[in-house]
């Protein structure tokens, strides 16, 4: 479970950046990185970024910290998590420095990022708008890698925590205490978040991976757990002192609801169903929803009621999707295009970040060049090195990472970089609105397609049932 807090830094910047650094805690500073500046001396270059900042306020730094639960992540995994979720919160734009601390019972994550950004060197505005956006961005990661997303949000009256379910993703209370336990114990005790939480996570994790039961199981023991057989199925994770029976972790994850799982998410990658036959699917809609007059049928069919079959049929229609591979070709076409989209807006976003990196070095070179030379010409060098230490330093810098970004000798005009930054912003914009509307878009063939399997898929598994009860 990863969770995610926020605080201001408004004095003793330098002895902050120690503490997230402290080699003690870092593994001697092997799970520390930085953004936009040296970790060395982000101090420095934090303080420079501000004072160019239009509003001065009291901040000088933001301190982000994730933390995750005891053994369900590596050191290298949680860094890389943070450095993700520092990307895309602050996109290129912002000077930081991110650590992984090792010395606890769990492994967390400290960012320190400069509160005014080097491109406007507009302040960040951290309040509870932003905080969710963070945690919702935390949340999508430790999804994507695997992990659990359950997490304390706002109070909902005295005693009373909100948090996000992890098998539907929607919004719940618990109580924070219930009869002296923590909220931790508490939610351990209710989800078994320790082991069974995590067997979840193993099974959704490969069940698109898995051609049958068999072949799930067999990952399952390459991914370290321990596999008993006999009435029902049951897994053992390397340091849990009992095995745990998959019916256990809800009507999902009984055997025959696994293979059930399997089973559709093959269906969906091989062949369309009944293609070969060119059925209409508008007539097979139209059969299935007069078919559905028993109550039987809306209880047993994995669509709500007849009333989403009937929303299909209409999309269908006006969409003239009149056969399956007509469908099943239009969802593979707006899946391409969201992908390629995001491929092409993930490319103009590393462009600016690089660009913005370049614009900041320029300017820190030009700014800091006349002491640089004065510098040169002192006749007390030592003197003048350490009454201008932090110019200095920013100076050899900005100098070092540019040398390889010099044209025909001479540095990046800031005024032409600047142009292509804004240009570059404006595609990326729009780039943003169209990967919008292909999400949606593609969200909606995809519910449209699982409705239209469930349809087709149900007249024949009441036509095997009726079957069965003859014999």
């Amino acid at each position: 479970m990863a969770t995610t807090k926020i605080k201001p830094i408004k004095s003793t910047l330098s002895k902050a950046l120690d503490y997230i650094m402290n080699p003690d805690k870092t593994d001697d500073k092997l799970l520390v990185s930085s953004f936009g500046c040296s970790y060395e001396t982000a101090d420095i270059e934090f303080e420079f970024t501000l004072s160019q900042a239009r509003d001065k306020g009291n901040n000088l730094a933001h301190h982000l910290i994730q933390s995750f639960d005891p053994g369900e992540t590596t050191p290298e995994q949680a860094h890389e998590i943070g450095r993700q979720l520092l990307d895309e919160v602050l996109k290129g734009q912002y000077e930081y420095v991110l650590t992984t601390h090792v010395d606890k019972g769990h492994i967390h994550n400290h960012a320190m990022f400069c509160a005014a950004n080097f491109v406007d060197y507009r302040k960040y505005n951290s309040n509870k708008k932003s905080l969710y956006g963070i945690r919702n961005i935390s949340d999508r990661i430790c999804r994507e890698n695997g992990l659990s997303i359950v997490k304390p949000g706002k109070e909902k009256g005295k005693g009373f925590i909100e948090y996000t379910d992890k098998e539907t993703g929607q919004r719940r209370t618990r109580p924070a205490k219930e009869r002296g336990r923590s909220y931790a114990e508490y939610l351990a005790d209710k989800t078994g978040t320790s082991w069974k939480g995590k067997l979840r996570i193993a099974i959704d994790t490969l069940i698109p991976q898995s051609k049958d039961f068999e072949d799930l199981l067999r990952r399952m023991e390459a991914a370290g757990y321990e596999i008993k057989r006999g009435k029902y199925v049951s897994f053992r994770a390397p340091g849990q002192e009992r095995f745990t029976r998959s019916k256990t972790l809800g009507e999902d994850y009984t055997e025959q609801s696994i293979v059930e799982r399997i089973q559709s998410k093959r269906q969906r990658v091989s062949a369309p169903i009944r293609d070969d036959k060119k059925v209409s699917l508008i007539i097979d809609i139209q059969n299935s929803i007069k078919a559905g007059q028993n109550a039987g049928y809306a209880y047993r069919t994995k669509i709500n009621n007849l009333k989403q079959a009937a929303k299909t049929l209409n999309f269908l229609t006006e969409n003239n999707l009149l056969q399956y591979a007509d469908l099943q070709a239009k969802v593979e076409e707006v899946t391409a295009a969201n992908e390629q989209t995001a491929d092409t807006l993930k490319n103009v976003e590393k462009r600016l970040s690089d660009m913005a990196l370049l614009i900041k070095n320029v300017k820190t070179y030009r700014q800091t060049k006349p002491i640089y030379d004065n510098y040169r010409n002192a006749k007390n060098k030592e003197r003048f090195r350490q009454e201008h230490e932090s110019s200095l330093i920013l100076y050899e810098a900005a100098a070092k990472l540019l040398r390889s970004a010099r044209i025909g000798g001479k540095l990046p005009n800031v005024a032409t970089l600047q142009a292509d930054y804004s240009r570059l912003t404006k595609e990326k914009e729009a780039l943003y609105t169209e990967y919008g509307k292909l999400k949606k878009q593609m969200k909606e063939y995809g519910i449209i397609k699982s409705n239209v399997d469930s349809i087709l898929k149900q007249p024949e598994t009441d036509k095997k049932r009726t079957k069965e009860t003859e014999l």
